[in-house]
């Protein structure tokens, strides 16, 4: 059966010895953004596993937009990244949407919502979603 996971890059790390001084954090931004040709780890979480089927209804409740657009590009291409360049977007959809949802996408639309808090103060976090047919 199809799912599909949102993974939270949350920790990444530098393959060295030295720490990076504070004063250098957007070279170290810069080279997390460019990833594993500088020796960068990503580190993901699992945030949420849910039912293919019972996502594409989560898309459904979307009206036509934006929004909807990016969460049904998982459907259209089997992942999509959430990251800083979202967090407006798909929050200002997920609040103004909060009614139509089922109680399980309230809980989802919850999740994110502190997810997308959590990348507007840390924008190198996103969060990465996943079809998988376990």
């Amino acid at each position: 059966m199809a799912k599909v996971y949102f993974y939270l890059l949350n920790q990444r790390f530098v393959e060295n010895d030295s720490q990076v001084p504070e004063a250098a954090k957007e070279v170290m931004y810069y080279s997390l953004a460019i990833g594993h040709h500088v020796g960068v780890i990503d580190c993901f979480k699992k945030l949420l596993i849910c039912d293919y089927a019972d996502y594409q209804s989560f898309v459904d409740e979307f009206p036509e937009g934006e929004a909807k657009r990016k969460f049904a590009g998982l459907i259209k291409f089997g992942e999509i990244v959430i990251d800083s360049s979202h967090v407006n977007l798909l929050a200002r959809a997920l609040e103004q949407n909060h009614d139509a949802f089922s109680e399980t996408h309230k809980e989802w639309a919850a999740i994110l919502m502190d997810t997308l808090a959590s990348i507007q103060r840390e924008p190198v976090m996103y969060i990465m979603v996943k079809r998988r047919d376990d």
